[in-house]
């Protein structure tokens, strides 16, 4: 399952519609509005499991959150090209499946991937 944080903009949420990319969205289909407490949202990928959490919020990029359950993926690219780098994510060779992002933090920039993963418990880095 993919979920996507309340900060991503409506208008990339559409886009990834039309892209047929299935999600649901904090405050809409998952959880409640006023769901903007870290620990609330890490309590509830803990709870369920192979999620792929996006989100812009730069906080969630922690080596210590890191969880077999899920994968989160933290957005510092521009706000207007989100929904596209949430589809490359995606379709990336290393993480196009839910058992390979599982386990891992990923901080995703316009030219590179940087990513905690469990069990090396060493970050990384990987290129577009």
């Amino acid at each position: 399952m993919i979920v996507l944080d309340h900060n991503i903009p409506e208008d990339q949420a559409e886009q990834l519609r039309r892209r047929r990319i299935h999600f649901r969205q904090v405050g809409f289909e998952v959880g409640r509005p006023e769901w903007d407490d870290q620990q609330e949202i890490l309590r509830f990928l803990q709870a369920t499991k192979q999620i792929t959490f996006f989100t812009r919020d730069l906080g969630f990029f922690r080596a210590r959150w890191c969880h077999a359950n899920y994968c989160l993926v933290v957005l510092n690219v521009p706000v207007l090209e989100t929904a596209d780098y949430i589809r490359k994510v995606l379709r990336h060779p290393e993480f196009k499946t839910r058992a390979k992002r599982n386990g891992k933090v990923l901080k995703v920039s316009t030219d590179r991937i940087t990513l905690w993963e469990a069990r090396l418990q060493r970050r990384s880095t990987s290129h577009w």
